[in-house]
Parts: structure tokens; sequence; C-alpha cells
């Protein structure tokens, strides 16, 4: 089992910054990648960025619509994720999910922090 918190959201307003942070307990050794979703009102959820690790190489995705303003980075001896958002616009307003999938294909999620960017 893993744990996932996260913490770090809050109302930012357009154009600032926020930066989140997913902290991983549990059989955290068996955690082959991690990811940044976010959900919108009445929005399914949705992949923002995506990393995973092949010995001491990062492989990091983003969803076109946050590429160049977000940068996801972990920390595999800490057991974090985060995810640092700048440029912010009020599109990005949503509740930011931390997920996690392990070696055996299991999924883990946060229970979610929310983003809110005023106009």
């Amino acid at each position: 089992q893993v744990q996932l918190v996260e913490s770090g959201g809050g109302l930012v307003q357009t154009g600032g910054s926020l930066r989140l942070s997913c902290a991983a307990s549990g059989s955290t050794f068996n955690i082959r990648s991690m990811a940044w979703y976010r959900q919108a009102p009445g929005k399914r959820r949705e992949l923002v960025a995506h990393i995973s690790s092949s010995g001491s190489i990062d492989y990091m995705t983003y969803a076109t619509a946050v590429k160049g303003r977000f940068t996801i980075s972990r920390d595999n001896f800490k057991n974090t994720a985060d995810l640092q958002m700048n440029s912010l616009k009020p599109e990005d307003t949503a509740v930011y999910y931390c997920n996690a999938e392990t070696d055996q294909g299991a999924e883990y999620w946060g229970q979610g922090t929310q983003v809110t960017v005023s106009s």
C-alpha cells in the first residue's frame, strides 16, 4: 500500500506561481512512476504531468495546456513529487491530485488539493 498526501494548493492571481508537493509513504520502493492530475468542476480528471525514472534518468511528459509553464520533479530519497506551476491562468483552476503507479500496476491517489487562479 502507498499513501499520498498533497500540499501547496491555494488562491493565486493570474500570472502567479504555486508549488504543489506530494509525499508518499508506505511501500514506496514499489513506485514506478508518479503523476499529477487535475479535475475542474464539471470536467473529467485529466493528466497534467507524469514522471518516471530509469536509473538516474527521469522522463517527464506534460499535457499540451501546461507545457512550458509547469515542471514536475521527483525526489526518490524523500519520496516526493513536486509540481512547479508558473504563469498560472484561470483555466488552471481545479483540484489537483497526486498519483503513483507501482511495479505491479496498482494505482494510488491522494486526497487532492484545490488550486484557484483569479482573473
